[in-house]
């Protein structure tokens, strides 16, 4: 739906200023000692993973309200996919739900990412929900339950999406439990977290040898006494128990308030067992924002230690980068475009980061210094940065506004209509 003629017609209108922006800033980083055309390849590496489920409308507790032209099947969310892609150059990746994106032709799906130049990130198993006819319920957990039967269960299902994975090219698994409890004595803990390692330690060794699961945690909801995973010390400790092919995996929404995500993220680096990020924002929990909406300079300070980690700790393997939002008033889309923007400046700004100097300002106790390093990348517009790299790969120097000058929402409403609804929470 979006031709490379369209792309370039829109950035002509954009590329005169742009060239007088990017030529400044690049005289600017130049004349304080960096590289702009350095810059520029790291940032052409950087890819984003979009999960299947984030392209439809976002529910709440309350209501979920159809915007239109939503993706019905697994081709028409790999076409979305594409669709940002083509305009972002940034993310190439998808990621898939089971059982919500169940393949049905596996190679006719593989072919359709192909062609709009994607491949497939992580899978991702759903012990949170009893699917139709299911024989044995998760009503009181999944992993972790009582009954080996529906441990046993739940086990499979994850095996199944490994095989799903597999087929398809991808080379991990995340798994995220709901298991928990609401209540004082309900559960024991010990027996829990016991049957949960030995549920993930029997998933790992399902594993072909060159994949990596990524264990989750949360520390609240669905269940509010209790849950199995509750934080990055609990999924650190499976990790370690399921051996070197299991890592942490950071969701930045899945923390209590004021959390200091970014020594989270120096401690698993240190121990060689970050295994990527789930990216949105919050105001109070797990509200599945926009990134960088709320809480920008957070954000910043946590590439900034992934900046620092990812040239230190090389015991770290490459991270796996992936947007988990939920849309309930903004169209889906745009909401990603501007979480993918806000994501490749929050790393373009961490690599604006003088570290030799940063680190003798941190031996020298020079606290005023230190704030000055990280804050004046953190105010420097790399915009200009970022548009030069997209049009330099074909990409549209302005994501949101092509999205919106090409009308691509109205075209995929009157292709799947009005009301169409995505699978999906």
């Amino acid at each position: 739906m979006l031709t490379k003629e369209a792309i370039h017609q829109v950035n002509q209108t954009k590329e005169n200023i742009h060239a007088q922006e990017y030529h400044a800033l690049a005289e600017k980083l130049s004349a304080q000692g960096m590289d702009p055309e350095q810059l520029l390849g790291k940032l052409e590496k950087f890819q984003i993973a979009v999960p299947s489920w984030a392209l439809g409308a976002g529910g709440t507790r309350f209501g979920r309200y159809a915007f239109g032209g939503a993706p019905r099947t697994l081709l028409e969310k790999i076409e979305d996919v594409g669709l940002l892609h083509a305009l972002t150059k940034n993310s190439n990746a998808i990621s898939l739900h089971i059982p919500w994106d169940v393949p049905k032709d596996i190679n006719a799906i593989k072919e359709a990412a192909r062609a709009h130049e994607l491949i497939f990130d992580a899978v991702n198993s759903n012990t949170f929900q009893d699917q139709a006819h299911q024989e044995h319920s998760y009503k009181f957990g999944s992993l972790s339950h009582v009954d080996k039967a529906v441990r046993d269960h739940a086990i499979a299902h994850n095996k199944e999406v490994i095989q799903i994975g597999e087929a398809l090219g991808s080379k991990s698994i995340t798994v995220w439990l709901a298991d928990g409890s609401n209540f004082p004595g309900q559960t024991n803990f010990q027996k829990a977290l016991h049957y949960t390692q030995d549920s993930l330690l029997e998933i790992t060794n399902a594993m072909p040898d060159d994949w990596r699961l990524f264990i989750e945690y949360k520390p609240y909801e669905p269940h509010f006494y209790s849950t199995v995973i509750q934080d990055w010390g609990t999924s650190f400790l499976l990790a370690n128990a399921c051996g070197s092919k299991a890592f942490t995996l950071v969701d930045l929404g899945h923390h209590l308030p004021n959390t200091n995500i970014e020594q989270i993220v120096a401690t698993l680096l240190m121990q060689g067992k970050l295994g990527g990020f789930h990216f949105n924002d919050s105001k109070y929990g797990d509200d599945d924002l926009t990134v960088g909406s709320i809480q920008p300079y957070k954000l910043f300070l946590i590439f900034n230690e992934l900046v620092y980690g990812m040239a230190t700790n090389k015991n770290n393997p490459p991270l796996a980068w992936m947007i988990d939002a939920s849309h309930n008033t903004k169209d889906p889309l745009e909401d990603l475009l501007q979480s993918i923007d806000a994501i490749l400046e929050s790393y373009t700004k961490a690599l604006l980061v003088d570290q030799t100097a940063l680190h003798h300002a941190q031996q020298n106790n020079d606290v005023v210094l230190c704030q000055e390093l990280l804050q004046n990348a953190f105010k420097t517009d790399v915009r200009p940065l970022v548009r030069e790299m997209r049009l330099r790969k074909g990409g549209a120097l302005d994501p949101l506004l092509t999205f919106r000058e090409t009308k691509q929402r109205q075209k995929r409403i009157q292709q799947r209509g009005a009301d169409a609804l995505s699978s999906g929470l």
